[in-house]
């Protein structure tokens, strides 16, 4: 079947058939431009959707733990990496589908164009033809009218008998020449009738033929490229096929995860405070002052008594009952976490305790290779020159000192919740910290409190001028000295709840620097301020007593 011989008569209408077959082209064209959009779209929501359900991590204390919460967040993990199958998609639309479809129309319209055109010239080249030979026939027959009217008058002269001979011979004459012409007009005719048979033959037999048949292969390769880009469309979808199942088999993983139990471990270890429940309330006699008869003295006696238990022992009790039924304090996080219950504030320690750890040992690996590379150099000084590691080994054995030290810290206040915890929730005074190897404070007099503000962290108020929380303490031993200190610079100590002191002086030290450039010590004969940190020489001990005969054989 060929349009050149079974259409040979239908140039408009596959001129139109071949305008409608790109227009369908194009059409499809934009459909696919539509549905890559719909997929962008689609994929941005998505991404959107994931990025506003994601958590905003600001700390670790933030991160995830239950196994729902896990579990929601692997999904979101899933349906990100879902939409950006669905980006791929658009991509491979565009690249393959789209593009080719966009490049593929604009060289058929040049194609049809060419094509239509030969079909043009060929026609109009067959239609000068025609008019050469209907001119030559028009001509033909002209002359042919003439030659018969000139033969007519000839006749009619001939056999008129008063016709002169000479009007007779013009006559002939004349006919003569008229035939002449007819003849020669006759063989013109025939000469294009017959060259315009053959163009005309040529034009239907062999020109047009070939033209629609250019046409028509053009038309198929459209509909063979309509089918490719048709396959193309599916495969760009059936390609993430494999990746999709993978990420609806992840959010199916995940809902398998979650773990109810686990989830409410999680929730004891989160908030547990590690207090005793509150025990019975006493039973309070008020009738006494009715049937007081016997001994006045011992009950005053008594009652004072139970008033000094109650002036050291309430406050952490009053205290710890609020924390356990009311809001927990809510202030800045203090460097020893005694803002937090004791259950909790053991987590943390060994949380701090684990990092400083891992941090004490890269810096102690770092030390034995700048020591390596330190022995190189010497063996080898072409390599460098061994001086120039010392500021780094230094720098990494002061980091070690810190970190040793503030290991010892952290492992000291840890010790001293696992010993509350160990005593069953009792809070301990200032007099039991003697017997903890600590280099600092639990909180203020070693006790828990609702306000965390109310630690001292600059320079205090004098003795004399006693706080509500000092008033509540003011029966307890002073603090145990945890060290001593040289002072390296003289100190005039005028602002109140500082200490002067004198280049040289040795004093104790009963409270370490909490981070504001500050340390709490106390002279021989008992009087107690704040001195700065960079002032002074600090040497801390493992047991406050060894440290309290250290400084007094110094002093």
């Amino acid at each position: 079947m060929s349009w050149g011989t079974e259409l040979w008569d239908q140039f408009d209408s596959l001129d139109k058939h071949t305008q409608w077959g790109i227009d369908f082209l194009e059409r499809y064209a934009k459909f696919v431009k539509e549905r890559i959009e719909i997929e962008q779209n689609y994929a941005k929501q998505l991404r959107n959707l994931v990025k506003k359900y994601c958590p905003k991590r600001s700390s670790k204390d933030e991160e995830p733990r239950f196994t729902s919460c896990i579990a929601f967040f692997n999904i979101l993990n899933e349906l990100n990496d879902y939409a950006g199958q669905r980006e791929v998609v658009a991509e491979e639309m565009a690249h393959r589908v789209y593009g080719e479809l966009m490049r593929y129309a604009h060289d058929l319209k040049t194609e049809r164009k060419m094509h239509l055109q030969e079909g043009r010239k060929a026609q109009q080249y067959l239609d000068m033809c025609w008019k050469q030979m209907d001119n030559s026939k028009k001509k033909f027959e002209r002359e042919c009218r003439e030659a018969e009217k000139a033969q007519q008058s000839y006749e009619r002269l001939d056999n008129d008998t008063n016709a002169t001979k000479a009007d007779v011979e013009k006559a002939k004459q004349q006919l003569n020449l008229r035939t002449h012409m007819a003849d020669e007009n006759k063989n013109e005719y025939a000469a294009q009738l017959q060259n315009f048979n053959g163009e005309q033959h040529k034009h239907f037999y062999v020109v047009i033929p070939q033209i629609y048949k250019q046409l028509q292969e053009m038309d198929e390769r459209r509909t063979i490229k309509l089918s490719e880009c048709y396959r193309g469309f599916a495969d760009s979808e059936r390609k993430v096929i494999p990746i999709i199942s993978k990420c609806l088999e992840g959010m199916i993983l995940a809902a398998k995860s979650v773990d109810e139990r686990r989830d409410s471990q999680m929730v004891v270890d989160s908030f547990k405070s590690g207090f005793e429940p509150p025990g019975d309330f006493p039973f309070e006699d008020y009738s006494q002052h009715i049937y007081r008869t016997i001994s006045d003295g011992t009950i005053s006696a008594s009652k004072q008594e139970s008033g000094k238990v109650d002036a050291k022992t309430t406050v952490g009790k009053a205290k710890g009952k609020l924390w356990l039924f009311g809001k927990k304090p809510k202030g800045p996080a203090l460097e020893d976490f005694s803002h937090l219950p004791p259950e909790q504030r053991r987590k943390k320690l060994q949380q701090r305790i684990d990092e400083l750890n891992r941090e004490l040992q890269k810096e102690s690996d770092q030390k034995e290779a700048l020591n390596k590379m330190k022995d190189v150099y010497e063996k080898n000084p072409q390599m460098g020159d061994p001086g120039s590691l010392q500021p780094k080994l230094a720098e990494t054995m002061n980091n070690i000192d810190r970190l040793r030290m503030e290991i010892h810290k952290n492992e000291a206040w840890l010790s001293e919740v696992e010993g509350k915890t160990g005593g069953r929730g009792d809070r301990r005074h200032s007099s039991d910290i003697n017997h903890l190897v600590t280099q600092g404070r639990e909180s203020p007099e070693g006790s828990y409190t609702d306000d965390a503000n109310q630690e001292v962290r600059g320079p205090p108020q004098q003795h004399g001028h006693h706080s509500e929380f000092d008033d509540e303490f003011e029966d307890d031993d002073p603090l145990p000295a945890i060290g001593h200190c040289k002072a390296i610079y003289p100190f005039d100590g005028h602002n109140e709840g500082t200490l002067a002191m004198k280049e040289g002086e040795v004093l104790y030290i009963i409270e370490e620097d909490k981070g504001d450039g500050w340390t709490r010590a106390r002279r021989q004969n008992g009087e107690e301020g704040y001195v700065p940190t960079s002032y002074i020489d600090v040497t801390l001990e493992k047991n406050s007593k060894a440290a309290d005969r250290r400084t007094t054989v110094l002093l």
